[in-house]
């Protein structure tokens, strides 16, 4: 979900309103495909289709599903960061990670620019298609704790991977006023108005000022490293398999949207999946031990970073519910998409705060040292 980084999101993000006619047609005159069949698919401020194409791309064998991506019109003022992410992507793809191919434009393009008559003036989208990726978004299935474990320990390699990741235009992923990236928690406060007056905003404010003591002042404490930024149970794919002992089992088949991609650190990447894995959770206290299990398997948190995952994982609760309400005032047609975490998500929040960081830490650190003393629950 590609949401633009000027701390003002409000600026005119510009979802594309491509009718299924024009999104068909985009895909003939700028990808030489015949498509027979399109529909499409949520997305938060940018637009996506799912493409059936006649014939397959590359000859026999090839894919003949696509995503159509079309991003808004403030993201694609910035094609240099498209390109960068969309490199980072072919680049996990290469090295054994479940992301989507890219498929070249009739002018060998991986990116191209297209133009739209708008009510008052024409407007530029950035366009790219995707292979489609099979399986259900884990907020389709039930989630165990093999699957959890399974997500952070993705979530970890995906960041390990990403190290070896070069690109001339790297830098661009330095994205300093990007209002999704949890360093700039503190940008939240020029749209708490959203939430009115009551508890919910006494919370976030509450939670704000407690990341300005107590996380800021530790960034420099914190490995960095390039974040996907958004592993949402909507971002991750499933398939099912049989277990060993026969019972029903899900693997991840694929990972989507890297438009939040940027530079942050791994106790990041740790936290946001953490809050995501809660919202479906029927125990939701008990998610961040799991994920936190499969992360550290792979890359272990110090101390330090150990000690901000609480409040990461409030923060980046207050980040999704405050800008949902948001961008619910500026795109109400969408507020079922916007609102998803909404759902449970205030609820949740109040939770973790009513428990308490130290019996939420307990809850999770213990369920973590399950796994490597083999008693994982």
């Amino acid at each position: 979900m590609s949401r633009g980084d000027s701390a003002q999101p409000a600026r005119a993000l510009a979802k594309p309103a491509f009718s299924d006619l024009q999104a068909s047609a985009l895909v003939e005159s700028v990808f030489g495909l015949k498509v027979f069949q399109i529909r499409p698919l949520p997305s938060y401020d940018d637009q996506n289709f799912h493409v059936c194409v006649v014939g397959a791309k590359g000859g026999p064998g090839g894919p003949s599903e696509y995503v159509l991506k079309i991003s808004n019109a403030e993201a694609s003022r910035t094609p240099e960061l498209l390109q960068v992410q969309t490199h980072a992507l072919l680049f996990l793809r290469a090295a054994g990670l479940p992301t989507a191919s890219v498929c070249r434009s009739k002018g060998g393009g991986l990116t191209s620019l297209v133009s739209a008559d708008g009510s008052s003036r024409v407007t530029s989208y950035v366009v790219r298609l995707l292979t489609y990726l099979p399986g259900s978004p884990v907020a389709e299935v039930p989630v165990g704790p093999p699957l959890l474990y399974e997500i952070g320990r993705l979530a970890a390699n995906l960041d390990e991977t990403l190290e070896k990741f070069h690109h001339p235009k790297l830098s661009c992923l330095r994205r300093e006023n990007f209002i999704w990236n949890l360093r700039n928690v503190p940008l939240l406060e020029k749209h708490v108005d959203a939430l009115g007056q009551g508890r919910n905003r006494e919370l976030v404010v509450r939670v704000i000022q407690l990341f300005k003591d107590e996380v800021l002042t530790k960034l420099k404490h914190f490995r960095e490293c390039l974040n996907h930024g958004d592993l949402n149970d909507h971002n991750i794919l499933v398939e099912a398999s049989k277990s060993a002992c026969g019972d029903a089992a899900y693997q991840v088949s694929g990972i989507l949207d890297f438009d939040d991609m940027s530079y942050g650190y791994y106790v990041f990447e740790a936290a946001i999946t953490i809050m995501y894995m809660m919202i479906e959770s029927k125990s939701p206290m008990h998610v961040g031990g799991h994920v936190l299990a499969g992360f550290e398997s792979v890359i272990p948190l110090t101390p330090v970073e150990r000690g901000a995952l609480f409040l990461l994982v409030c923060s980046r609760f207050c980040q999704s519910l405050v800008m949902a309400a948001y961008s619910c005032q500026l795109h109400p047609e969408n507020e079922e998409y916007l609102m998803i975490t909404a759902k449970t998500g205030w609820k949740h929040l109040q939770q973790l705060f009513d428990l308490g960081q130290r019996a939420v830490e307990e809850i999770w650190f213990e369920t973590a040292r399950s796994y490597t003393s083999g008693l994982s629950m």
